[in-house]
Order: C-alpha cells, then sequence, then structure tokens
C-alpha cells in the first residue's frame, strides 16, 4: 500500500494534473492528494514550509524555490506547454488577433480587459508596456482574484476581453475562445514539478513526475489544452 503523495498546484495544472495521477494511481502508482490554488499563493505556502511532497508551478516559480531551498535541487521535471489565449463572452463579435498589430488594435478598443495573477497576467503586463499603453490601459484592467478563472469575468460580463491560458478557458461556459495569442506575441508558459524540500516520498514524486513527462501522458495533456513541455519519455 502505497502512503499518498501530498501535492499544491496552480489553478492552470489542476484538470490535467488530476486526470494523470488518476490515470497514474490506476498503474499501482501512489494517490495524489493534490490541491490547487493561485499560484502566488501556492508559492508562499510552500516557501512558508506547509508540509507538501510535491509542488507544481510555472518553470521560473520552481526555480525560485529551489533556490531558496524550499524544493530539492535535481527534483525539477518540466510536464507541460500552455498557451495564453483570448476570450470574448458568447454571441458577441470576436476581434481580429491574427497579428500583433490586430492584437493591440482590440486590446485598445475594449473597454475592459481581464486577466490573471498567474504567470500569463504578469507577462500580459509586460506586454502592454512594451507596446506603450499600459498607462492607457490602466483603468480598464480588471485583475481575477486568485483562484478565480478570467473565463469567469468574461461570462459575468464583467470584462469585454479576457486573457488566460487556454487550458483554464476551455471549461469555462458562456464564452467564446477567439484563439491563442499570434506567435509574434505568445504567452506560453511551462510548468514543471518538483520535491518539495524534507519529503519523505522522494522517491514516489520521482516516479510521478517521470510518468507525468512520459508518453503515456501526452494525450491528457492535449485533451485539456495543452502539450509536452517536450518530446515525451516512453515510460
Amino acid at each position: 500500500m502505497h502512503t499518498a503523495i501530498t501535492g499544491i498546484s496552480s489553478m492552470a495544472t489542476r484538470r490535467v494534473l488530476a486526470e494523470l495521477a488518476q490515470t497514474w494511481q490506476a498503474r499501482g502508482g501512489a494517490v495524489l492528494a493534490l490541491e490547487s490554488v493561485g499560484g502566488v499563493d501556492a508559492a508562499r505556502r510552500v516557501q512558508a514550509g506547509e508540509a507538501f511532497d510535491a509542488v507544481f508551478l510555472a518553470s521560473d516559480a520552481i526555480d525560485q524555490l529551489i533556490a531558496s531551498g524550499h524544493a530539492v535541487a535535481g527534483s525539477k521535471v518540466d510536464l507541460v506547454l500552455s498557451r495564453t489565449a483570448v476570450a470574448v463572452l458568447a454571441g458577441t463579435e470576436p476581434p481580429d488577433i491574427g497579428t500583433e498589430a490586430a492584437l493591440r488594435d482590440a486590446v485598445l478598443a475594449a473597454p475592459s480587459i481581464g486577466y490573471s495573477t498567474g504567470p500569463s497576467g504578469v507577462a500580459l503586463q509586460k506586454l502592454f508596456q512594451a507596446w506603450g499603453v499600459a498607462e492607457q490601459l490602466q483603468p480598464r484592467l480588471v485583475q481575477a482574484c486568485p483562484g478565480v478563472p478570467v473565463g469567469q469575468l468574461v461570462a459575468d460580463g464583467e470584462v469585454a476581453l479576457g486573457f488566460q491560458q487556454l487550458s483554464e478557458l476551455i471549461h469555462v461556459p458562456g464564452i467564446t475562445i477567439v484563439g491563442p495569442l499570434p506567435d509574434a506575441v505568445a504567452i506560453d508558459t511551462i510548468f514543471s514539478g518538483a520535491v518539495v524540500a524534507g519529503s519523505a516520498q522522494a522517491q514516489a514524486v520521482q516516479q510521478l513526475l517521470a510518468f507525468m513527462a512520459s508518453e503515456a501522458a501526452a494525450a491528457a495533456k492535449h485533451q485539456q489544452g495543452m502539450a509536452p513541455a517536450a518530446v515525451p519519455a516512453t515510460l
């Protein structure tokens, strides 16, 4: 009988991790008891010393946890690539976002813009700064509370244009996904997993991460609007 692995993740990966964990358990692996919260909160709780075996966050956030000694050096495994997409309220005319110029025009025309507290939201603000429109847009920006999908703000009519990980948007009713950002300004995030420092389940976590990075996990990632972070290994 395996001891359950306790884990914490950001909201963006909760569905794919849950599906992969169920498959892993069915193959005889340990149960993953996963808690999913806002990415900032997840990192803060690991840094505060909460007892988890595994942490799943954006790659750079995992790097920071390793650098601070809160995650085990050498244990990081890149798992999924997640693209940022744009959504509007269902039934409304979707804007053209096929090029950087078209996306910029759509943003400038939108009466309100929703974004997340996660890595996609941070990158989006940097894009607005690079365009030189951050100050102009500031009164129209609405940041979703941690754990609240931006798509929900769109569905509720609180924002006209929503930006978030595609994996988060595809499960929200009442919205139309316009598509991912154009390649020139794509906001792609690698999500990784690592062993939390002090875990007594390090070996079991590494086995789970190896499965989650394997070819056997690829289909579930695509189904959840994501892709393998790299060419998947064969388990």
